[in-house]
């Protein structure tokens, strides 16, 4: 697939990036009480090539994602070589779930049951359960993926009570994005907002939704503070400049 890439850094300047990036984990989750051991960083590949994401890897993030099937196919198989666990952070279509699911350690965006049907069809014969987290629409703005509250808690009930039957799954958490207008009062709000939601979920079904998935580039250090177990980080490890 041809792919036009948005940055190509040095070898250097993924290094001096990274240590950069691991200082900020380290410094935000000092600020909450919290230690940085708990949250994992997922180095987002969309924006380079093959062999940047491979320095990445060989600086010691094993943890990468992508956002589209096909890139992350093509991605999976150049990288074969390295110790990489893939998460898939984007919408799955149907016709290409069995495929992905196939690489992926981690799905960060169920977002319907419809797709929850496919994946159960297509992971019976997995022998290390498929993780799985609720992409949830935080905001509940029109322009963003994901569940409504309402609705992902209707599917949440619906697998606890299924659960049993599909030891090859296990939803583990909630993903979700901060909103892009209101500056970082608003962003935190929502991450906010977000911890709360796994929090009374845990409770009320009585599953342990230990990972929240929340953080990008421009707000990854919010998210810590809130809770975050997972930040996704493309541009802040990959800047050229």
């Amino acid at each position: 697939m041809n792919q036009v890439y948005r940055f190509s850094p040095t070898k250097e300047r993924v290094r001096e990036n990274y240590l950069a990036v691991l200082d900020r984990i380290q410094a935000a989750a000092s600020r909450s009480a919290r230690l940085s051991s708990g949250i994992q960083l997922l180095g987002v590949t969309k924006y380079v090539d093959n062999s940047v994401a491979r320095w990445l890897v060989e600086l010691g993030c094993n943890q990468l994602a992508e956002s589209r099937p096909q890139i992350l196919w093509e991605k999976a198989a150049a990288l074969a070589d390295l110790p990489v666990q893939w998460h898939l952070i984007g919408h799955l279509q149907r016709n290409k779930a069995k495929r992905t699911l196939e690489i992926v350690s981690t799905m960060h965006s169920l977002d319907s049951a419809r797709i929850l049907e496919q994946i159960q069809q297509d992971t019976l014969k997995r022998e290390i359960p498929l993780q799985l987290l609720l992409e949830i629409n935080i905001s509940g703005t029109p322009e963003k993926t994901g569940m409504l509250a309402a609705e992902a808690a209707v599917l949440l009930e619906q697998w606890v009570n299924k659960s049993h039957e599909f030891s090859n799954l296990a939803v583990v958490g909630l993903m979700g994005m901060g909103t892009l207008d209101g500056g970082p009062s608003r962003t935190r709000r929502d991450f906010e907002s977000l911890r709360e939601l796994r929090d009374d979920w845990a409770g009320r079904f009585g599953i342990p939704l230990r990972e929240l998935s929340m953080g990008m580039s421009d707000d990854f250090e919010i998210a810590i503070e809130e809770g975050a177990t997972m930040v996704r980080l493309g541009s802040t490890l990959f800047a050229d400049n």
